[in-house]
């Protein structure tokens, strides 16, 4: 008996071991899917752009006002990214804690960081006596630049924090922090004051392109750094340019490349996200340079200068929200006449916020890049430069399938750049001449034009200046793309397969601005001389009915697009097409309206069949009925939607 006993508690005990390991290693969905980031709990980031003032301050009002924003949506952690102060005096540090201290005792936490008004003004001594208070303890310091670059973890999420002018400089220690920490985490955000890109400035511009002679520690890792965060899924955050822009900066490919297979399902572009959080500060900067074609697309753009056309300024507040393998982002945007403390809250008082960009997605997805409709006729249809909603197939780990089939990017927002130059003095730049100049800029930065690689911006995009020592840089007019991404979550209770999120149609509404902020119209204003590839202006634009022409997002239509949706595992008599809304799963339609037959190209046009009766009105959703490997249903869509199959 006493053995029998013994065994039965040693089945007992491993039972127990095994239930232990599992909890504490994360198991296997039997539908497949790593439950690693069941473990944690979701975490919000908000950004806190420059809030240098004017002289010896801070600028308080909108600071206030940022910080208002981000603690009403809830965030758990600020990153100031950079020039919290503008002389970095005592006074100034002394300002600005004593904002911040209000809402770290309420319990946000911050990560500041450096910026260029830090690192030119203050002292290392007196920037650690000031911050160290706010960086956390659990922080891990890159050595010889502590309270400089660090990194923490949150949750699931790594944030490593970077001082101005220190990407290259860190990046080997980068890399070997995710290399230590990439199996615990599903997402990583990098916050740096300026970028490798970025929208005025750009390190690769100011290192390389312009760069010293011998000064070849940018360039020699350019190719792999950005390979690197591409690979590693990075979200990239900065600060210094006064003015909002979100982008998706190309990696190469043939930096540490690597076979796709079928077993794979999907695979993301090369790339990955820079976002340059804005404004909270008492000025604002021009657009210059523009778009830097050769690795760089720009989804995002606003700026407010109080210049040339433009009445205000803009304060900016962004939120990034974690929740397992989910990233959800929102930016907002208010606007003031404020120039100095002195003047009061004036329009800050009671900001009115408006939601202008947007995205939400998870680490298992499919993307693209979709070009504006206005690339002129005769262009070859070189790759990328596709203007129609369709993808490839888009696969789930627990047997859907979904693509893009059908539209037509017709509704986009447009932007100017103002005209600029690149230098180079002999002898000391890394340029030997005025055409090596040229050389590296194309190299690094912009497209260079032929009828294979057009460069839709311009077919002149650097032009030799007549001193010799210089490379015009001409204005020009920029039409903005968008990224569209499939995204997969696992399946729930509430639904019969995985959960498919579209993001990406809804972000650009017609908006059409000067390279000061200047709102203009699309539909009426040629865009600047020389903006076409045949050296034309751009011509207007007719926008769909749908079109907006509207910052605020929240109402905006996208264009119409047709989404399908497969699954073999869901049983055709029990199952429906559903979009989750306000908390709840809702069918696209009801059952007798659904269309029995395969969609046809011709449904986005008028020649759309009509539908009598009670179905008048109703979304149009099909169900193919003639494909026999597996439940094929598609709908016609006009925003940004997380969609399921449902029991009827």
């Amino acid at each position: 008996m006493a053995s029998g006993r013994t065994r039965a508690v040693c089945v007992i005990l491993n039972l127990l071991y095994i239930c232990l390991y599992l909890t504490f290693t994360g198991c296997r969905a039997e539908r497949g899917g790593d439950k690693r980031s069941d473990r944690y709990d979701s975490v919000s980031i908000g950004l806190l752009p420059d809030t240098q003032g004017d002289g010896d301050a801070v600028s308080i009002h909108p600071m206030k006002a940022v910080l208002d924003k981000l603690q009403a949506s809830g965030v758990d952690i600020v990153i100031p990214v950079g020039d919290l102060t503008n002389h970095g005096t005592t006074a100034e540090f002394d300002q600005w804690t004593s904002v911040a201290e209000q809402y770290r005792k309420e319990g946000i936490e911050f990560l500041p960081l450096m910026g260029n008004h830090e690192t030119s003004y203050a002292y290392a001594v007196e920037w650690i006596e000031y911050m160290k208070e706010y960086i956390p303890e659990d922080a891990v310091h890159m050595a010889g630049a502590q309270y400089q670059n660090y990194y923490v973890v949150r949750e699931n999420v790594l944030i490593v924090l970077l001082r101005y002018y220190n990407l290259p400089i860190a990046f080997q220690w980068i890399k070997e922090v995710v290399d230590n920490r990439v199996d615990e985490v599903d997402h990583i955000v990098i916050a740096s004051h300026d970028g490798l890109i970025g929208a005025k400035y750009g390190e690769t511009r100011e290192m390389i392109v312009e760069g010293t002679r011998g000064d070849h520690l940018l360039m020699e890792q350019w190719d792999e750094i950005r390979s690197f965060f591409s690979r590693h899924d990075v979200i990239w955050v900065q600060g210094h340019e006064h003015m909002y822009q979100r982008s998706v900066i190309s990696a190469p490919v043939h930096v540490n490349p690597s076979s796709w297979r079928t077993s794979d399902r999907n695979y993301r572009l090369p790339q990955y996200t820079q976002i340059v959080a804005g404004n909270a500060s008492y000025k604002g900067y021009e657009f210059r340079y523009g778009e830097r074609e050769k690795v760089q697309a720009i989804l995002q753009q606003k700026m407010n200068t109080r210049e040339k056309g433009s009445e205000a300024y803009d304060v900016n507040a962004s939120v990034l929200s974690f929740d397992r393998t989910q990233v959800d982002f929102e930016a907002y945007f208010t606007s003031h006449t404020i120039s100095s403390n002195r003047e009061g809250k004036k329009e800050l008082e009671n900001p009115i916020w408006v939601l202008m960009d947007r995205f939400s997605r998870t680490t298992d997805r499919c993307e693209r890049i979709v070009y504006p409709n206005s690339i002129p006729a005769g262009t070859r249809p070189v790759l990328r430069h596709d203007v129609f909603y369709r993808t490839s197939d888009c696969r789930a780990p627990g047997g859907s399938a979904a693509k893009i089939v059908d539209g037509v990017n017709n509704t986009f927002n447009r932007v100017e750049s103002t005209p600029q130059t690149l230098s180079w003095r002999q002898g000391f730049s890394r340029a030997e001449s005025q055409m090596d100049l040229m050389r590296l800029a194309y190299q690094y930065l912009f497209q260079y034009h032929q009828p294979w690689t057009p460069n839709l911006n311009s077919g002149r995009r650097l032009v030799p200046a007549g001193n010799g020592q210089q490379v015009e840089v001409p204005a020009t007019t920029i039409d903005l793309k968008e990224h569209m991404t499939l995204s997969w979550s696992p399946r729930t209770a509430e639904t019969l397969s995985d959960i498919l999120i579209v993001s990406g149609t809804q972000v650009q509404t017609g908006m059409y601005s000067s390279a000061y902020g200047m709102k203009k119209n699309i539909e009426e204003d040629p865009g600047l001389d020389g903006s076409q590839p045949d050296g034309s202006a751009k011509k207007p634009h007719d926008l769909p009915e749908s079109a907006t022409k509207s910052w605020d997002i929240t109402s905006a239509a996208a264009d119409p697009y047709v989404l399908q949706f497969e699954n073999d595992v869901a049983s055709r008599d029990n199952a429906t097409l559903a979009y989750y809304e306000e908390g709840s799963w809702k069918p696209f339609t009801r059952e007798e309206c659904v269309m029995k037959s395969a969609y046809e190209s011709g449904f986005l046009n008028r020649s759309a069949p009509v539908r009598k009766g009670e179905c008048r009105g109703e979304a149009l959703v099909g169900f193919d009925n003639k494909y026999n490997n597996s439940n094929r249903w598609w709908v016609l869509l006009q925003r940004d939607v997380k969609v399921a199959l449902v029991e009827k």
